[in-house]
């Protein structure tokens, strides 16, 4: 049966993570103590609803997070510190705390512990999310107790619509761009100057090619921006859009 706990403290536990090439101990003091916090556990690193959507969504959003007074973003998973780092720098998630629950001590505390032993993973943390508030969980959204691995209400467009349902959005930008391209550095620093954060696709990479340029812009040349679900066009196009959303 898994557990709300709103109003209770979270758990006290001592986490062994390694940092560069130390051993440290993280206590859940260290981690909750005088801040606002966001957690969110997942089943495990390196998982795809993990990695598509759970984790980068929360990475995405966590500027905006900030202007709403959260200290910081912790993913929380029943993995070791070596998986745990090693996701972190795939992920290239810099505004997220990956935090190794690697014996299950704090999933357990929590009530959400739960066996997966029918797909070979063991124990692992059911997906949910919480605001802690120093040390104190002030909410929580615990994913339905369904068959395989739901994710409705875990993530992060839910836990800021909770915090400030008004919070204003960041911009989805991705670049589609081609190695030596100048143009293709040249919007690259204009969103960097404006301050916008962009995904690129880089043509020769992960299968991407030409055909994938054309089929997706309906042009042939680089780079193809995209705003917001919008076409803006090449960096020439994209400097004109910047200057009227300046």
């Amino acid at each position: 049966m898994l557990d709300n706990r709103e109003g209770q403290s979270v758990p006290g536990v001592t986490f062994p993570a390694r940092v560069g090439n130390e051993w440290v101990k993280i206590t859940t003091d260290e981690l909750f103590k005088g801040k606002n916090v966001i957690v969110f556990a997942l089943p495990g690193a390196f998982t795809p609803t993990c990695s598509s959507t759970h984790l980068p969504r929360y990475n995405e959003l966590a500027p905006v997070f900030k202007e709403n007074g959260i200290d910081d973003i912790i993913c929380l998973s029943v993995n070791d510190t070596f998986v745990m780092n090693s996701w972190a720098e795939d992920q290239k998630a810099e505004n997220i705390t990956f935090i190794p629950d690697g014996n299950g001590e704090f999933s357990a505390g929590m009530g959400m512990l739960v066996d997966k032993s029918d797909i070979g993973f063991g124990k692992r943390s059911w997906r949910y999310s919480m605001l802690v508030k120093d040390g104190v969980i002030d909410k929580m959204f615990i994913e339905p107790d369904l068959p395989g691995d739901p994710f409705e209400v875990s993530d992060g467009d839910t836990m800021l619509n909770y915090i400030n349902p008004n919070a204003k959005q960041p911009k989805r930008v991705t670049l589609l761009t081609k190695p030596g391209c100048s143009h293709c550095t040249r919007a690259k620093k204009a969103l960097q100057a404006k301050g916008y954060k962009y995904e690129e696709i880089e043509l020769g990479q992960h299968g991407v090619s030409f055909s994938s340029l054309n089929a997706i812009s309906g042009q042939g040349t680089t780079p193809q921006v995209f705003i917001d679900g919008e076409h803006v066009g090449t960096a020439d196009d994209l400097e004109v859009w910047l200057a009227a959303h300046s």
